[in-house]
């Protein structure tokens, strides 16, 4: 029978911010279709319970402490798969920071420069120094995490929209330097997403209903349904996508 075009069986894969929240959903789900998972954080209770989820459940996986913002830690994780499994096939950069709610003057230059430095430089690195391995063996899927702040503005949160815009910029310029090396840069943005992380904003008695409200499906998201659009886009099945952001807002950013 002829290999699935999703079938990630003896593909490596990466995820930064792996250990809860849509990493971990991510992971898992990548892990299902076959692949063997790197974890990264910097919690390590985290990684070792999602690993040890994945592995309760068929899967391989492995985890490595690590802060996307530090060029040593990010080159220590991408040796550290090397030394592993030999080989990273596909890069999730998905280590982030939430939405720093304020209004412009009440942004504290700190907080600006903490939420740029992983969200938008952590993907600078990871796209750098993981992907060199990919350059090396000229195949890869990189998978940047955006959101529909990088499509529009959202009140109250200008540093985030901001590094989610830089985001998906990064991913379109990336793309096409790499297009003719074998390695494919895409992006998902996703939309109000059910996590562990999210519940208190979306379980909120004013601010659940109004989010509702302006998702046309009616409904909020998967971490699944996020993992999912990464397995395509980490599969044989996108091998003629790159550049790309796959929306996974239930149509926010439709109308």
């Amino acid at each position: 029978m002829k290999k699935s075009l999703f079938d990630l069986t003896g593909k490596i894969a990466v995820v930064t911010g792996g250990g809860r929240g849509i990493g971990r959903g991510i992971a898992e789900t990548l892990a299902q279709h076959g692949a063997t998972v790197m974890l990264a954080s910097r919690n390590e209770d985290n990684l070792k319970a999602t690993a040890d989820a994945i592995a309760q459940g068929g899967g391989k996986a492995g985890w490595h402490a690590c802060d996307v913002t530090d060029e040593e830690d990010v080159t220590a994780l991408r040796d550290a798969t090397l030394d592993a499994y030999g080989q990273i096939d596909i890069l999730v950069n998905n280590a982030g920071i939430d939405p720093h709610y304020a209004s412009m003057e009440r942004t504290d230059p700190a907080d600006w420069q903490r939420i740029v430095d992983v969200n938008l430089s952590g993907v600078f690195l990871g796209c750098r120094i993981i992907g060199s391995a990919m350059l090396a063996r000229e195949t890869g899927s990189i998978i940047n995490i955006s959101s529909v702040a990088g499509h529009v503005g959202l009140k109250r949160q200008v540093p985030y929209c901001a590094t989610k815009g830089g985001v998906e910029q990064l991913t379109k310029a990336l793309s096409l330097d790499w297009a003719e090396r074998g390695v494919r840069v895409n992006a998902i943005a996703y939309g109000f997403i059910a996590t562990d992380l999210t519940n208190a904003v979306i379980t909120h008695e004013h601010i659940g209903p109004k989010l509702l409200a302006r998702t046309p499906m009616g409904r909020f998201g998967t971490v699944e349904e996020v993992g999912g659009a990464a397995v395509f886009l980490a599969s044989d099945g996108a091998s003629y996508v790159t550049g790309s952001t796959i929306m996974v807002d239930g149509g926010w950013t439709a109308g």
